[in-house]
């Protein structure tokens, strides 16, 4: 009789028992919410530009007379964060994903200080670009160590709590802000302050282990048992060690000589990347990054000029995004993936709407506060409907997708879209928004928003509580081309692959 894939629904049919639920183990919390700090740190500093950019301004002749440098300071961050999701595949594939998260600390404390002591806006970019270096190498590895130390029946929800560390670090940049807007030195408080997240995440990563399923790759398996012991009872324990035993030698055959242009070659992997590097591109297209990097700016043009209104309104924005979050975590293991993805696009189309209907009449009629409430009112809806799908499906979908060999290739490369897609939005707002105003600028993001709802609809499978390998079937049947069929996928995923 052959042996069922421990983490497939046929297994848990046998064994009910050894289901694990959310807050079952607290090593697991443990791990996944030491890993997701680095989303805090990603969070925090998207966050933290906002306020900061308006005392940044004041200080600064040369960045108030200059809409270039304002978006360059704020997009510097996120070219940053290219160069370090490019090289973050590598440094996770060959030195192993908890040295990849303290060397993003590393640098991305060294970054704080600068921006604290930065002596004119050239300085302040350069302590950007370390930053988002920093904030790069974490989101490629955090998710993925998330991952990969998370049994499947709850995977969805531990990889989501990184993206409920980026809206909760987007929360504290924003409270940040406000404590310090009176203080003597504001923005130079607000960005160097980002260095203590980093330093806690380094302290706790160097007492955590390594990614059982990298430990495994790398031969490491008396190691790998240690860390699976604590995660997993003596019963479930010795099927997941036979299963990822099989797993790793198959993974070590195929792994030899990756390179980023494999990914090209093969057409499963390429059908893979087109649909993770999709999604992370509609993540940024659809406005998410210009409405946390530019929440106090949007809220003045939007008529509502006091520095501290701004960011008071901002804070209760980012008090929204984590609220989503949060039901998004509770909703993804249970809704799935794909229908969250498109209830999301479709509530945030409709928010789009109604803000860039405020901000035409807004700039038609700069006296009337109401229609200025009517674009806040606008932007809040937008991020409840955006968070709990478009917020969490892109992350979630891009740490279960690839097979092992190419994990930390295609998380790398879908993360540097993200960020190029992010540089993209972020360099060009202000400058479109001058062009064809407020209104106009949220009209084309509700354009793009129909068209990812139809990228998701027409390409991004369900992969809810599928185990890594029962994931890489829907990739061979649709490199074969024929479609998958869900209960067909479960069935043939519930023995070994051989």
């Amino acid at each position: 009789m052959p042996q069922v894939t421990p983490g497939s629904s046929c297994y848990f049919e046998l064994y009910p028992e050894r289901k694990i639920s959310y807050f079952k183990n607290p090593y697991i919390l443990g791990v996944t919410a030491a890993a997701g700090f680095g989303g805090l740190l990603f969070g925090y500093d998207t966050g933290v530009i906002s306020g900061a950019l308006l005392y940044i301004k004041d200080d600064f002749d040369d960045v108030r007379k200059s809409s270039f440098l304002q978006e360059t300071i704020v997009s510097m961050a996120l070219v940053g964060a290219i160069i370090g999701a490019a090289t973050g595949g590598w440094i996770n594939d060959i030195f192993g994903r908890k040295k990849a998260i303290l060397s993003a600390d590393v640098v991305f404390g060294l970054g704080s200080v600068v921006m604290a002591v930065a002596p004119d806006a050239y300085v302040l970019i350069f302590g950007r670009l370390l930053v988002g270096v920093g904030v790069g190498i974490t989101s490629v590895t955090a998710p993925v160590y998330i991952a990969e130390s998370s049994p499947s029946e709850i995977r969805g929800s531990l990889v989501s709590t990184y993206v409920l560390m980026i809206t909760g670090g987007q929360f504290l940049s924003y409270l940040i802000n406000l404590a310090f807007s009176q203080v003597p030195g504001t923005w130079r408080w607000m960005l160097g302050i980002a260095g203590l997240p980093a330093i806690i995440q380094f302290s706790v990563m160097l007492f955590l282990p390594e990614s059982p399923r990298w430990l495994f790759l790398k031969n490491r398996k008396e190691e790998a048992i240690s860390v699976l012991s604590n995660i997993y009872t003596y019963e479930r324990l010795e099927d997941e060690v036979n299963y990822l035993t099989d797993v790793s030698e198959q993974e070590l055959h195929k792994r030899k000589n990756i390179r980023y242009m494999d990914v090209f070659r093969s057409k499963e992997i390429r059908i893979a990347f087109f649909v993770g590097g999709g999604l992370q591109a509609f993540l940024q297209f659809t406005g998410i990054g210009i409405v946390m990097n530019y929440t106090a700016t949007i809220i003045q043009m939007a008529g509502f000029n006091s520095n501290q209104l701004a960011i008071l309104l901002s804070l209760i924005v980012a008090g929204v995004n984590a609220t989503g979050t949060v039901i998004g975590i509770s909703l993804i293991d249970h809704v799935g993936r794909r229908k969250l993805a498109l209830s999301s696009l479709s509530g945030a189309t409709i928010a789009l709407a109604i803000l860039s209907t405020g901000s035409y009449l807004h700039s038609s009629d700069s006296s009337n506060t109401i229609y200025g409430w009517i674009a806040i009112i606008g932007l809040a809806l937008y991020i409840i409907f955006f968070t709990p799908g478009m917020g969490l499906v892109p992350w979630t979908v891009n740490s279960e997708i690839y097979p092992e060999e190419f994990r930390g290739v295609c998380g790398g490369m879908s993360a540097t879209v993200n960020w190029i897609c992010s540089v993209i939005m972020s360099e060009s707002f202000l400058s479109v928004s001058d062009s064809v105003g407020l209104g106009g600028s949220f009209m084309i993001l509700g354009v793009i928003c129909v068209v990812a709802f139809f990228f998701v609809l027409f390409f991004v499978p369900e992969t809810k509580g599928l185990t890594f390998e029962e994931v890489s079937l829907i990739w061979k049947k649709r490199a074969r081309g024929k479609d998958y069929n869900r209960q067909t996928l479960l069935d043939k995923g519930s023995q070994f692959l051989v």
